[in-house]
């Protein structure tokens, strides 16, 4: 009995011994288990930081690629236009010196020149014929091509470059780099200027408060006071400007009459 009773202490001091090492052993895994987790949540963590700021990084080289495009574009426009002016002030300075020599005074050619009037050489003159417009009469295409955005100054319409709404209060054609453009009519040319919108863009006074508008132009053979006849090469359609830059190369043409605009498509053939 003695014996039964000694057989169960020891059995007893066994379990709870056992117990014991059981309840280190689950306390010692758990901390294994969380310290994982803690590491595995650092790690994560860490990993989205990294994309974060490689987002950030490629969001900002974005920008400056297109900050250093913008600014390229901007100096070739300005370039271009600068070019443009520079011709239009060289052929203007040619002109006025042969005006220059050939209104000069001839030198008498004896002593008796007292009793002979002075003779003067005779300038001739470019002569300009008379402007007039008549507005039943069909005004012919400046180019051939389609009309991808219309007249509008009642309703807006959607600019894709611009992504948003707005009055067009011209046409726009559609047209390859280097197409020819024509004077829709007879005219005299008043400007030869470059627009923000619009780039290099000449202005023709076709008489009877008919003004004619030709924007997105280069290699013009104009200047600024000339005579241009219906159907006569005024340019060549240049690359966009950056505010058609997704509509891609076009003329811009725009009619006003005694300074308002009206639809060209009401007038041309």
């Amino acid at each position: 009995m003695e014996g039964d009773r000694m057989r169960n202490k020891k059995f007893a001091a066994f379990f709870n011994r056992k117990s014991y090492i059981v309840a280190v052993v689950i306390m010692v895994v758990a901390a294994f288990g969380m310290l994982g987790l803690y590491y595995a949540q650092q790690e994560r963590e860490q990993e989205e930081q990294l994309a974060k700021q490689q987002e950030e990084n490629v969001r900002r080289a974005k920008e400056e690629d297109a900050a250093r495009e913008k600014a390229a574009k901007e100096r070739a426009e300005a370039k271009m236009a600068a070019d443009a002016k520079a011709k239009i002030l060289e052929q203007k300075k040619a002109e006025e010196e042969e005006t220059a020599e050939v209104s000069g005074i001839i030198e008498p050619q004896d002593d008796n020149f007292m009793d002979e009037p002075e003779v003067v050489a005779e300038t001739s003159a470019p002569v300009v014929p008379e402007i007039h417009f008549n507005a039943e009469t069909d005004l012919s295409w400046p180019l051939q091509g389609n009309v991808i955005m219309h007249y509008s100054t009642e309703h807006t319409i959607f600019s894709e470059t611009l992504q948003q709404y707005q009055s067009n209060p011209a046409i726009v054609i559609k047209a390859d780099v280097n197409t020819p453009v024509t004077a829709v009519a007879s005219g005299t040319v008043t400007s030869i200027e470059t627009d923000p919108v619009t780039g290099i863009t000449m202005t023709v006074d076709m008489g009877d408060g008919y003004t004619a508008y030709y924007g997105q132009l280069k290699e013009i053979p104009k200047n600024q006071g000339e005579y241009v006849e219906s159907g006569e090469v005024i340019g060549y359609v240049s690359e966009p400007t950056k505010y058609y830059s997704v509509e891609g190369s076009n003329l811009y043409f725009q009619l006003r009459k005694d300074g308002a605009t009206v639809d060209p498509m009401q007038y041309l053939e």
